[in-house]
């Protein structure tokens, strides 16, 4: 038996699942190991049978709908006849800026931010409590966040677009936001502090700028001329302005400093917005029928297991520590590409050749094709 698979069925043997909300009206499909095809349409009366699924079938990947249907396991949609979805946010390190770049610690971090962003956005800006939102590591590169609301679930594809938008700060109309006005002969910028994208964008500002001040002058005046259409003058210009006064008024919502603030405004909302694209570029969120990872399964290219993240414990969340279901017992492996990694707050370095890993460091490199069994 694939090592992979074998480990797979120990684990699913007894598997900690968790069971969807109203599970027999979902749909479900699984992709099993040496196969590309999904296996969908497929249904469930209940958990015993679910897990006798998985048992027996051991998939590579289980995946379940965010929609609710009167008949789950018919062939179309239209014979399912669709009768709600959550509402659903996939995070993917995959499709952050200069993901390329990162190790894979370095993107699980990076995401990680980008979710607690977006939770911020929902109770603070949507209202939704913490007890209506579901967290959970996808078991890849990222995580997805389940609102659990009945407001939601009648939510057309069009709403949820529209809810992707003001979280990506997608149309943000900046003469709203930064008000220029007159008093006297001299020009002042007002920003409202109340409330919405126009809180966070002075909230950003604030801290970009309080960020500049404790910076040496060299450091500050490269960080600012990273901001598109600032040159050395203009940075220079700015981190001397910068003055305690100057910082009230700053934190007043008074932005004296119209070239300035103008220059840092939309690299600041890409910093404050929230990253949601799937891989075809298509916001996930606006799917009604889409299908998102089994809670407690597995993950087919890692061997982490999709885990319940509590969304006031999400800073002390470790993936490679937390989601790791394996042992310690050693296994020989044939490391085909060299890769570093700390897991379960161990460092690794491996090289090319044969190495003996922990069992749980040699299911992650073989899903994730650095390693052969050796």
């Amino acid at each position: 038996m694939n090592f992979l698979r074998k480990k797979f069925l120990e684990y699913y043997l007894n598997p900690k699942i968790d069971f969807p909300v109203r599970f027999d009206r979902r749909e479900y499909a699984f992709i099993l190991f040496e196969e590309d095809t999904m296996h969908r349409h497929i249904s469930f009366k209940s958990k015993e049978d679910l897990l006798l699924y998985l048992k027996t079938n051991v998939p590579a990947h289980a995946y379940y709908s965010s929609a609710y249907y009167r008949n789950p396991s018919a062939e179309t949609m239209q014979e399912k006849q669709w009768m709600g979805a959550d509402l659903i946010f996939d995070l993917d390190a995959d499709h952050l800026p200069n993901a390329n770049n990162m190790s894979y610690e370095e993107a699980l971090r990076a995401v990680k931010e980008e979710l607690e962003k977006l939770i911020d956005f929902l109770i603070e800006d949507f209202g939704f409590g913490e007890d209506e939102l579901e967290i959970y590591f996808s078991g890849g590169r990222g995580y997805h966040c389940h609102v659990h609301n009945k407001k939601v679930l009648d939510l057309g594809s069009q709403e949820r677009r529209e809810i992707v938008d003001y979280l990506t700060g997608r149309g943000l109309d900046f003469k709203e936001i930064i008000k220029e006005k007159r008093i006297g002969g001299e020009i002042t910028i007002e920003i409202d502090m109340e409330g919405g994208w126009e809180k966070r964008i002075a909230d950003a500002i604030i801290q970009f700028f309080e960020d500049i001040r404790k910076m040496e002058k060299e450091k500050a005046i490269k960080k600012l001329m990273e901001i598109e259409g600032v040159g050395n003058k203009t940075a220079e210009d700015v981190y001397n302005s910068l003055t305690a006064e100057r910082m009230r008024r700053i934190k007043a919502g008074l932005l004296d400093q119209a070239t300035a603030i103008k220059k840092i405004l939309k690299p600041l909302v890409k910093k404050v917005a929230v990253s949601l694209y799937s891989q075809t570029d298509e916001p996930v969120t606006a799917d009604i029928k889409r299908l998102i990872r089994l809670p407690g399964s597995l993950h087919g290219k890692t061997g982490f297991r999709v885990t319940k993240v509590n969304v006031d414990k999400i800073e002390e969340f470790e993936p490679l520590r937390d989601a790791v279901v394996f042992k310690d017992n050693k296994v020989k492996i044939k490391v085909e590409k060299p890769f570093k990694i700390k897991m379960m707050d161990e460092e690794y370095d491996l090289k090319k050749g044969i190495a003996k890993v922990p069992e749980y460091l040699a299911v992650f490199a073989i899903a994730r094709k650095f390693a052969t069994i050796g």
